[in-house]
């Protein structure tokens, strides 16, 4: 039984030799070193679940990373001959994608009178304290 068709990777030179490095590089994060070997792999022609099998991720993983691979090609390759923008724009189109999540609770300009209000003496707003306490903090800011 086969599975779905696998994205049709395609790498040139240059971007095989900046997936290269990443890989090699000692202090580059697991993640992306993961997804990069995914992309050097899948460009030779293999398959989704025995490079999955062979790379130790969820055949889930291996097709979500073609696709974006795949979904990047044309911006990769209008940078493919600078390889001072090559690098940064593989390591975008290998990063995660923005998560969704509540909105702020604060605005910045009251956090940032907060930390201003923290960071001076009680006695120089006039609380008769020698230092902060997290309710004194709170009186002092709501006045």
């Amino acid at each position: 039984m086969s599975g779905p068709l696998a994205a049709d990777i395609r790498v040139t030179l240059s971007q095989r030799a900046v997936l290269t490095a990443l890989v090699r590089r000692a202090t580059c994060p697991q993640a992306l070193a993961l997804r990069a070997r995914i992309i050097l792999e899948a460009a030779t022609g293999q398959r989704n679940e025995p490079l999955a099998r062979k790379l130790g991720c969820a055949p889930k993983t291996d097709r979500k990373w073609r696709a974006r691979w795949a979904d990047a090609a044309a911006r990769l390759l209008v940078v493919d001959d600078d390889p001072v923008a090559l690098a940064p724009a593989i390591g975008a189109a290998l990063a995660d994608a923005p998560r969704s999540g509540a909105p702020g609770t604060f605005a910045a300009a009251p956090v940032v009178q907060i930390i201003n209000l923290a960071c001076r003496p009680p006695g120089q707003v006039g609380r008769p304290v020698t230092g902060w306490t997290p309710r004194e903090l709170a009186d002092e800011a709501v006045q």
